[in-house]
């Protein structure tokens, strides 16, 4: 009893069974099962084009698997959501959004949106005084206050990233979503990115990352997935799934494998 009252309390980030996802004329996620607990910091790892994005758009209901006997899909322990309730729930920083939100809106706009779901704040929308402070707070803590008044679109890409992921924090999430975080930022703004989504690992809130780079597993995730059109090539403990012969059949090119104080790099 008291095993099915915490499962209640806490329940899978994501439960996928025999899911098909279609884009254009093809399964981008084919018959994928697939498990990620609360609380759980995990790596979704393959070449461009193997799904990774869909699947974060399926968790953030951007994109919808076929129905069908024997599929089926929850979210934190749900079939069925409200896209906004849903989202409330998730902090999202996909290179789609960082595209939406590069506009003339302030960095304190951004952050603020993240309470609406939207990329920037409307005429119809009226942030509550908490709120403001909520915002002002986590900027502070990332360390961009001084963005709060400046335009996404004149920030550098390390500074509309941290931004993002101020938004993605600011309403307290269960679990973050990363799509590629690293993309476009120099080696000082991905050092910095890096440390960031470190000290967010070690405060307990789940990660799950996609990402076509093994450097950018933090050694804080435990699991890793590899991704390879549309379906699962390999899945579980990091040590035993990050091999060069996995690598070599995930994307299809002889790699080397090396290790340094939990970091991995491929060549």
């Amino acid at each position: 009893m008291r095993e099915e009252t915490t499962g209640a309390r806490n329940p899978p980030l994501l439960e996928l069974n025999h899911v098909t996802v279609v884009r254009g004329d093809h399964p981008a996620l084919d018959d994928v099962s697939l498990k990620i607990r609360a609380g759980e910091h995990v790596a979704i790892l393959g070449p461009n084009g193997c799904g990774k994005s869909t699947l974060i758009k399926t968790i953030t209901r951007e994109c919808y698997p076929l129905a069908h006997a024997g599929s089926s899909m929850a979210i934190l322990g749900r079939e069925r959501w409200n896209v906004f309730d849903l989202r409330n729930l998730l902090g999202i920083v996909t290179p789609d959004l960082l595209a939406q939100c590069s506009t003339d809106a302030t960095g304190r706009d951004v952050v603020l949106s993240g309470f609406f779901s939207s990329t920037r704040i409307f005429p119809h929308q009226h942030a509550e005084l908490e709120w403001t402070r909520r915002a002002e707070t986590v900027m502070e803590q990332l360390g961009i206050a001084h963005l709060a008044g400046r335009a996404v679109a004149e920030m550098s890409s390390g500074e509309a990233k941290r931004t993002l992921i101020a938004r993605a924090l600011v309403h307290e999430p269960r679990a973050l979503l990363f799509d590629e975080p690293s993309n476009a930022l120099d080696i000082a703004a991905q050092f910095q990115l890096r440390d960031t989504m470190r000290e967010l690992a070690r405060s307990g809130l789940a990660i799950l990352l996609v990402t076509h780079h093994v450097a950018e597993i933090l050694p804080e995730m435990e699991r890793v997935v590899l991704l390879r059109a549309g379906k699962i090539l390999a899945d579980g403990a990091k040590h035993e799934v990050l091999t060069a012969g996995n690598l070599t059949c995930l994307f299809g090119v002889t790699v080397r494998l090396s290790k340094s104080d939990g970091w991995y790099q491929a060549w």
